[in-house]
C-alpha cells in the first residue's frame, strides 16, 4: 500500500534531483567538479569560527588581518517543531536549529568552506544555495544530501556584501523549505573594511542579524491553526495556503515577539550598530522608529556607496541589506517592517533597548498632557 507520506517523499525526490542543464550538444549534469583544474590552497591558513544563534553574529575582524584564508564552518540541518506564536506550531526546517540560520562572516578573497550535516532522524533531502557563490546553482546542486549524509562545499568570496543563503532542493520543495525556516545570510566584508559615502573608513560597535520569515500556517474549519506530526504530514495543507501568497505570520527571527521583551536587542547612546536584514522570499521595508539609517547598503553590496539618512529602506525578496545607525537618545526603539499590518498584526517587530542620558536639544516634551478649554482653545488648529 502506498501511503500519502510515501507519495510525497517520491514527489520530493523527483523534484529535487537531478539538476540538469541543457547544453548545445546534449543534456549534461553539471554537478561534478572533478573535471576542473585542481586548485592548490594548501598554503592558506585555516580558521574555524564558532557559529552563534541570531540575532548575534560570531566574532570577526572588521578589517582583514593578513592575506586570504579558508574559513571553515559547520552546520547541521534540524527538522523540529517550533512554536512561532503562543499555541501556534510550525514543523520547521532549520540550519543549526534557528530561524534564520546563523550568519557567516568572511572577507573578500577568503574561501568559505562549509560542512553540512543532514542527520539520519530527518525526513527530507536538503541542501544550501549561497547567493554569494558563483556556479552550480549557488552550490545547491553540489550539496544535496539525504538524511544520514554530510557534504563539504568550498567557494571563493569574490563579491563583498550581504547575501542570502537558503535551501533549494528543487521544484515545489524550494518554496516549502524556505518558508519553513531554511534561510540565513552571510556577510563578505571588504578586506579594508566598510567605507562611508565619502569613501572614508567606518566601523561598528555592535552587529545584529535580523532574519525575516513569512509563514503560511493552515487552519481547520473552526479557524484554529492545525498542528502536524512532522514536516511531510503538513505539506499538503501548507501548500494550499502558500498558493494564496498571503502569510499567516511575518516574524523576525522565527517567532512573534522573538526580539522583544527578554529577547530585545540592546545598545548604548553613542554606539554605532550595524543591522543586517534578510528576507529570502518576500520584499520587506525595515524602519527604525525614532532613528534612521545613517549609512544604508539597501542592496547589501559594499562595492556600492551607501545611501545616507534614510527613514525606511527596501529589502528585495531573496536578498539581504545592511544599515548602520549611531544611537543618540536612550529609550525603546521599535525596528519594524514598515508594512505596519505585517509589523503589528503579523509579528514583524523588534525592540532595541538603548541606555544613556536624554538630550533635550534633540527632543523635549515642553508641556505635559493637561486638559484644555475646548470652548476657547485650539480653534486655530481646525481647518
Amino acid at each position: 500500500m502506498i501511503t500519502r507520506r510515501d507519495a510525497l517523499m517520491g514527489a520530493a525526490l523527483m523534484a529535487s534531483s537531478p539538476f540538469i542543464v541543457n547544453t548545445a550538444s546534449a543534456n549534461e549534469e553539471v554537478t561534478d567538479t572533478s573535471s576542473g583544474k585542481a586548485v592548490d590552497l594548501s598554503s592558506l591558513p585555516r580558521v574555524k569560527p564558532r557559529l552563534v544563534t541570531p540575532p548575534m553574529v560570531h566574532a570577526h575582524d572588521q578589517v582583514a588581518i593578513g592575506g586570504p584564508k579558508i574559513v571553515e564552518f559547520e552546520m547541521t540541518i534540524i527538522e523540529k517543531e517550533v512554536e512561532i506564536e503562543d499555541g501556534v506550531y510550525l514543523q520547521a526546517m532549520t540550519y543549526n536549529g534557528s530561524m534564520p540560520g546563523p550568519m557567516m562572516v568572511v572577507h573578500e578573497g577568503d574561501y568559505l568552506e562549509l560542512t553540512l550535516y543532514n542527520p539520519p532522524e530527518n525526513s527530507l533531502q536538503h541542501n544550501i544555495d549561497f547567493h554569494a557563490a558563483t556556479g552550480a546553482l549557488g552550490g545547491g546542486s553540489l550539496t544535496l544530501i539525504n538524511p544520514g549524509e554530510k557534504v563539504t562545499l568550498r567557494f571563493k568570496a569574490t563579491r563583498p556584501g550581504t547575501f542570502v543563503y537558503h535551501c533549494a532542493p528543487g521544484g515545489p520543495m524550494i518554496p516549502w523549505h524556505v518558508v519553513s525556516g531554511m534561510s540565513g545570510a552571510i556577510m563578505v566584508l571588504p578586506r579594508d573594511g566598510l567605507k562611508d559615502e565619502k569613501d572614508q573608513p567606518v566601523t561598528y560597535d555592535k552587529v545584529y542579524y535580523i532574519g525575516e520569515n513569512d509563514f503560511y500556517l493552515p487552519k481547520d474549519e473552526d479557524g484554529d491553526y492545525l498542528r502536524f506530526e512532522d514536516p511531510i504530514d503538513g505539506y499538503s495543507d501548507m501548500f494550499d495556503v502558500m498558493q494564496g501568497l498571503i502569510p499567516s505570520h511575518v516574524t523576525f527571527n522565527g517567532k512573534v515577539g522573538a526580539l522583544t521583551g527578554d529577547g530585545a536587542l540592546t545598545a548604548n547612546v553613542g554606539e554605532k550598530v550595524l543591522f543586517i536584514h534578510s528576507q529570502a522570499n518576500r520584499d520587506s521595508r525595515p524602519h527604525l522608529i525614532g532613528g534612521h539609517g545613517d549609512l544604508v547598503w539597501e542592496l547589501g553590496k559594499f562595492n556600492n556607496k551607501p545611501d545616507i539618512d534614510l527613514e525606511t529602506w527596501f529589502i528585495r525578496g531573496g536578498s539581504a541589506g545592511a544599515a548602520i545607525y549611531e544611537f543618540l537618545q536612550p529609550g525603546v526603539y521599535a525596528y519594524v517592517n514598515h508594512n505596519l499590518i505585517e509589523a503589528v498584526n503579523l509579528g514583524a517587530t523588534a525592540h532595541v533597548l538603548v541606555e544613556g542620558v536624554w538630550d533635550n536639544d534633540l527632543m523635549e516634551q515642553t508641556v505635559a498632557p493637561v486638559e484644555y478649554d475646548v470652548a476657547t482653545e485650539g480653534k486655530t488648529a481646525l481647518p
